[in-house]
């Protein structure tokens, strides 16, 4: 499984029906991640630039887009921003990777 967090921002509309009847979130995208054979980590609001984000445990890179895709067309959401997230962990072997690469890359002009 891939890990992903999920930025979003929701429309002035969704706050206002979320007021008028307010509920708990965490089922519905629980249900969505478990809809495609994911699970979901946690959900956090935040003040700023974007309303929260979500971190969920999703099997590739075209299911986290798919997921992306499915909630944006709800018209809820005025951002939508997907990205996969990289354990410390793995940080070196990618680094290990990305210097072999960069062996066999010629930057522009060379």
């Amino acid at each position: 499984m891939a890990k992903f967090a999920i930025f979003f921002t929701y429309k002035p509309e969704t706050w206002d029906r979320m007021m008028m009847k307010p509920g708990e979130r965490t089922a519905a995208v629980r249900q969505l991640a478990e809809s495609v054979g994911g699970s979901l980590e946690k959900i956090y609001y935040m003040f700023g630039d974007r309303d929260g984000f979500v971190v969920l445990d999703i099997p590739d890179s075209a299911t986290a887009a798919a997921v992306s895709v499915a909630v944006s067309s709800t018209g809820a959401f005025s951002h939508l921003e997907t990205r996969q997230l990289i354990a410390a962990e793995d940080l070196p072997s990618l680094l290990e990777k990305a210097a072999a690469a960069r062996e066999s890359y010629r930057r522009p002009g060379d």
